[in-house]
């Protein structure tokens, strides 16, 4: 697979385009690239641009347009992942294994036993890190449409709006300690029904949390016996539902 870069603009066969001025760092600085070799573009709306270095300059790489491929590596699954914010280095590997997982939407959110709490100028910029890492997630995976992520906000928050949302086309699913239930108890999704998969933080849910979400159709479901950290939790949740009802 050539290196691959998104680039978020029309892409045209034939085009000439420059590359940002970080990934044209990239392709010259890192990944030693030059005049002439193949490299890769998406621009997030699907499909993929096989392109080839026109110039490349101390920091500027012209790249032309060859071929465009229709390649989808988008899971058969519609999966929403709802996950407690968590302290940087967890939310941001949280984040980029999501996406090689195959996630279509994150949701972070903000529990009663979170320990991270941002400002609202802050979440501002975790949410532009967070995008980044995103870009970057399918830049290596091979995705070649991007992954939503929504801004920051509570539990109680995300709760409301999925009251007035139908539950009809969602599987509502989340993790806790306090069921017997596990995934492959859950009857065979249909290929239109979304899952919302929703993750507590280290301290995992409240009680107050786990009945407002039941009553708001989610089911509770546990991930075997041990007790998982949050990160872990949220991705061995993902790989299970990719393998009973995905591409796994």
């Amino acid at each position: 697979m050539h290196a691959r870069f998104y680039h978020p603009e029309n892409i045209s066969i034939g085009q000439s385009i420059a590359l940002s001025i970080d990934n044209s760092h990239h392709a010259l600085r890192v990944l030693r690239l030059k005049a002439g070799d193949a490299i890769t573009l998406f621009n997030g709306q699907g499909g993929e641009y096989v392109s080839h270095i026109e110039t490349s300059a101390k920091s500027a790489v012209t790249v032309q347009v060859m071929e465009y491929f229709t390649h989808d590596r988008e899971s058969p699954l519609t999966i929403e992942l709802t996950q407690a914010v968590c302290v940087n280095e967890k939310m941001d590997w949280i984040i980029q294994k999501a996406v090689e997982l195959g996630v279509s939407h994150i949701q972070p959110v903000i529990t009663q036993r979170s320990i991270v709490h941002l400002s609202s100028e802050r979440a501002t910029k975790r949410l532009l890190h967070w995008q980044k890492i995103i870009i970057a997630a399918c830049e290596q995976c091979g995705r070649n449409r991007l992954p939503r992520i929504e801004p920051l906000m509570t539990l109680q928050e995300w709760l409301s709006r999925k009251k007035i949302m139908t539950s009809d086309c969602e599987m509502r699913l989340m993790l806790s300690t306090h069921t017997d239930k596990k995934l492959r108890d859950i009857s065979p999704l249909s290929a239109e029904t979304g899952i919302v998969i929703c993750v507590g933080p280290e301290g995992g849910f409240t009680a107050e949390e786990e009945k407002a979400m039941s009553h708001t159709q989610f089911t509770p479901v546990h991930l075997g016996k041990r007790i998982f950290r949050t990160e872990t939790a949220a991705l061995a949740a993902i790989a299970a539902l990719q393998t009973l009802w995905g591409d796994f």
